[in-house]
């Protein structure tokens, strides 16, 4: 059993090139930029047990690469769901649609009796 300690959510956008990966990419990008996992510089071992869950939402879930995605994330076993969501803008006249991409990013470990503690040395 793993329990959820973090989760950070960010939005990308595409103003020009209507490229929902790359709106998806910024979108986790944006993110992650929030996120600060102290705790694995703590304890080495936690990155081999981390488990990170990336939801991305975009209109065009096909053009999202899910190896870009994976690329950015620093650590952990990734993994990736990308749903139909975000938004496409209507152009004005003349103009492009604006492709806006919306991601959720989930941290879990697993349970452990007593909890997580920082174990903190004294430099020498």
């Amino acid at each position: 059993m793993s329990r959820r300690f973090i989760i950070e959510m960010g939005s990308g956008s595409d103003l020009h090139g209507q490229n929902h990966g790359k709106a998806a990419l910024r979108a986790v990008q944006s993110a992650l930029q929030g996120a600060s996992l102290t705790l694995i510089g703590l304890d080495p071992g936690l990155r081999d047990v981390l488990r990170v869950k990336v939801t991305i939402g975009v209109q065009n879930p096909d053009a999202v690469d899910h190896t870009a995605i994976a690329a950015c994330l620093p650590v952990g076993q990734v993994e990736i769901e990308v749903v139909e969501g975000g938004l496409d803008v209507t152009p004005q006249p003349g103009g492009e649609p604006i492709v806006v991409a919306s991601a959720a990013i989930e941290a879990f470990l697993p349970d452990t009796p007593g909890g997580y503690r920082a174990v903190w040395t004294t430099p020498v």
